[in-house]
């Protein structure tokens, strides 16, 4: 089995979570930010269970960078 490391952007949403993997653009939520992560977790491990290696490579975003900017505001 291969490991895979992918990056996982949580942010609050009401009274839960919000998951978001960028690098496939799958998405899940959670009661808690654990449950964000695990639910998310589970959504990409499926997802990698049944897609097709050409679906996964077309949504594969191999180079993803995060950052901050600084703007002027007001």
């Amino acid at each position: 089995m291969t490991r895979k490391q992918l990056t996982a952007i949580i942010e609050r949403e009401g009274d839960g979570y919000v998951s978001l993997c960028p690098e496939l653009d799958i998405a899940s939520q959670g009661d808690t930010i654990e449950s964000a992560k695990s639910n998310l977790r589970e959504a990409l491990e499926l997802f990698f269970q049944t897609a097709a290696p050409a679906e996964i490579q077309q949504r594969l975003h191999a180079e993803l960078f995060i950052t901050q900017v600084e703007i002027a505001v007001g």
